[in-house]
């Protein structure tokens, strides 16, 4: 079931103006001592659980010219970095442990070479595979913690946690789940570790129509800023650079490119699907980096991040898109997809006459949260299925080198 946005009050303003208030008094981040087949729709809430994202050989603390001096930073100056819509961050040190909100975060920190985070928000959503085909870089969730547990999240488990920064926007929080107020952000910001984050995978939730969003690049700088890795960071978007000009010859002009429609499938027999608009957040820049023609922007159906809502396959037919790309499904391998989600729509007599099921052009969408790593993996992926290209577009072994370090 589509779960639904909680009422809130909370604003950018109101947030700022406590914010300044907390960290201007002195809040630093301190340094700690010490599922199913399918997903259910939306970005937050009511998904089945399922952290530890390392690298075969996980580097040491970078210091502040962006290299590794040992167990932990020698670098104590207090710094500060800046992302709305907290403002600007103070550390009294470089964090060791972190709280990331979802999937984007925890693989940026994958990326520059981190301990994995000790939560994020549903772990079954931050999907680890995705990290087979690079040699070297492994994910081990096993004591992961997800924050959304038992239909909401509480302060108690922050504290338990204990980490040195929360890597979330403070205004998900208040806005996505009833009980959380401003002074539940502040409590945490100043007893636990500041709040330093942008809700960056989508862009429709009003709460987010006043201050800025951020592409997944910058705001991985953002992150490389706070865990002094910026040498990292640069290295990742050299790569990325290269990506994109091996990307480029592999989309067809305009009037080659299919017609996609972007839906989230209700079961592993889906009769009901939840249609997504291919929106500017992170969530969907696979796609506009291989320019796809959206099924469903020039219809009436209404984008489910709005509506909340799920069509039917009588409405679907009607729209008739040349593919259907189909979010929820990650957790399967594409054989599994393949002899379940698509196999049942071969089989059912309204499915069967969509021309993207007659066609055989049915595949995973890939995940609400992409980072720089797993961005560009689900990329090639759909660069493979829609059209047909069979080579490497990124270099795998830099990517490993990266991520130990080996710049």
């Amino acid at each position: 079931m589509a779960d639904s946005d909680p009422d809130s009050d909370a604003t950018r303003r109101t947030y700022l103006a406590a914010a300044a208030a907390v960290l201007g008094g002195g809040g630093l981040a301190g340094c700690a001592s010490d599922g199913g087949s399918t997903e259910t729709p939306g970005d937050d809430a009511g998904a089945t659980d399922e952290p530890t994202a390392t690298p075969t050989d996980t580097p040491t603390p970078a210091d502040a010219a962006g290299t590794t001096t040992g167990t932990r930073s020698t670098v104590e100056t207090p710094y500060s970095v800046s992302i709305e819509p907290v403002g600007s961050v103070q550390f009294d040190a470089v964090p060791e442990t972190w709280v990331a909100n979802n999937g984007s975060w925890a693989d940026m920190g994958v990326a520059l070479g981190l301990e994995p985070p000790e939560a994020v928000w549903l772990k079954n959503r931050y999907h680890t595979d995705y990290y087979d085909s690079i040699p070297g870089v492994s994910v081990d969730k096993s004591d992961m913690v997800s924050l959304y547990q038992d239909g909401g999240v509480g302060t108690e488990l922050f504290y338990e946690l204990d980490a040195d920064v929360h890597v979330m926007d403070p205004n998900f929080l208040m806005n996505r789940f009833k009980g959380w107020e401003q002074s539940d952000v502040d409590e945490i910001a100043e007893e636990v570790a500041p709040l330093f984050g942008n809700c960056i995978y989508a862009q429709h939730y009003p709460w987010h129509s006043d201050y800025r969003y951020y592409t997944l690049f910058e705001a991985f700088e953002k992150l490389a800023k706070v865990f002094k890795r910026t040498d990292r960071y640069e290295a990742f978007e050299a790569v990325h650079d290269e990506f994109q000009s091996n990307l480029a010859p592999v989309v067809p002009n305009q009037g080659s490119r299919p017609e996609v429609a972007v839906l989230w499938g209700v079961g592993n027999e889906p009769e009901q699907y939840y249609p997504y608009i291919i929106g500017e957040g992170t969530g969907f820049k696979h796609l506009r980096d291989l320019r796809v023609r959206d099924a469903l922007a020039s219809t009436d159906i209404k984008d489910f991040h709005g509506s909340r809502a799920a069509i039917d396959l009588e409405t679907l037919l009607k729209v008739d898109p040349e593919v259907m790309m189909l979010r929820g499904y990650e957790a399967m391998s594409a054989s599994e997809f393949e002899n379940t989600v698509v196999s049942f729509l071969e089989d059912h007599q309204t499915a069967s006459a969509l021309t993207a099921v007659e066609n055989g052009d049915v595949y995973r969408a890939g995940g609400l949260y992409q980072g720089p790593i797993t961005s560009m993996v689900l990329t090639e992926r759909t660069a493979g299925q829609l059209y047909g290209a069979d080579a490497e577009l990124f270099d795998r072994e830099r990517v490993a080198e990266i991520v130990g370090g080996d710049l």
